[in-house]
């Protein structure tokens, strides 16, 4: 009896960080399609946050209402400020931007290096030797990532200027959102994913309304299109807030371990839905490269457990 309750705990964890992985992957193809309607990314962001962030304050006053706070310090306080507004707002607009030049494909390739970007920063922040298994991850990933965008620049009507623009940026995006997973690594034991997910996501929110306020006028947001509306809510709700707490639920009942396997679907799923969505094509080379980025990532993550 016991063996089945815990096999179906470790079965409906594997299936909340698989729905997480996959609603994360669909936020590449909302924006690519709320960019039809010539909306930009301080404005789309806005527009998602602004869905978003009553979610988190109710999660946020929830958490708090039914557990132990935590008392927050000045220097609390001020970490949060920074990795809400900079890390996590800051690799956002980074993303939505490159978005602008590139596939949703390579996109999210580009982004699953995260893993390998936190080695990276570990060794810079903390010292962290490199093993030589770590250098075979690394070179692998990284040799993906090449023919990945080797791919996109031999398509017939790739500019060539724009597609390492957009990696550029994206690649930006991937090392900010490292710095944030290296930097949050204190606080996130003392106050629960959940909560920190919740405080710095709200704050995420709050910096991109800042932003749009200070640089975009009230009205370009005002007289869109219903469909942009439409997908900006699917985009907070879908890519936003259900799969942060779904990858949370689902890392508690199965650990970070398996969580890391089975959310290596992220980019396969990501390619297929682009070309279902949006007409992207699946290529040998792309497939490769894809490859190799979820081989080379996957051996990183797994040699740190």
């Amino acid at each position: 009896m016991q063996n089945h309750i815990q096999a179906r705990h470790a079965f409906a964890g594997t299936l909340m960080v698989l729905v997480s992985s996959v609603a994360f992957s669909s936020k590449a193809i909302l924006v690519k399609l709320a960019y039809a309607y010539h909306i930009d990314a301080a404005s789309l962001i806005a527009l998602r946050m602004a869905f978003s962030i009553p979610f988190f304050i109710g999660l946020m006053l929830w958490l708090r209402y039914t557990s132990v706070s935590t008392k927050l310090s000045r220097d609390d306080v001020i970490m949060l400020v920074f990795l809400g507004a900079v890390a996590g707002y800051g690799s956002m607009w980074l993303n939505f931007a490159g978005l602008q030049y590139v596939t949703a494909g390579l996109e999210r390739v580009i982004l699953f290096l995260y893993p390998t970007l936190v080695v990276l920063l570990s060794v810079v922040l903390h010292q962290h030797r490199i093993t030589k298994y770590e250098v075979i991850a690394l070179i692998a990933s990284y040799a993906g990532v090449i023919l990945v965008v080797g791919h996109d620049l031999s398509m017939p009507t790739a500019a060539a200027s724009h597609i390492l623009l957009g990696a550029g940026l994206v690649l930006g995006s991937a090392i900010v959102y490292a710095l944030y997973l290296v930097l949050s690594g204190k606080l996130i034991p003392r106050l629960g994913a959940l909560l920190f997910t919740a405080y710095t996501m709200s704050i995420a929110s709050i910096a991109s309304g800042v932003h749009f306020i200070a640089t975009e006028p009230i009205s370009a947001v005002m007289y869109l299109p219903l469909q942009v509306y439409w997908l900006s809510f699917v985009m907070a709700l879908v890519a936003t807030v259900l799969p942060s707490i779904l990858l949370n639920m689902g890392i508690h009942r199965i650990g970070s371990n398996k969580a890391s396997l089975v959310s290596s679907v992220g980019p396969v799923s990501t390619i297929f839905l682009a070309w279902i969505f949006l007409g992207e094509s699946i290529t040998l080379l792309q497939v490769v490269g894809t490859a190799l980025v979820l081989l080379g990532v996957l051996a990183i993550s797994l040699s740190k457990k």
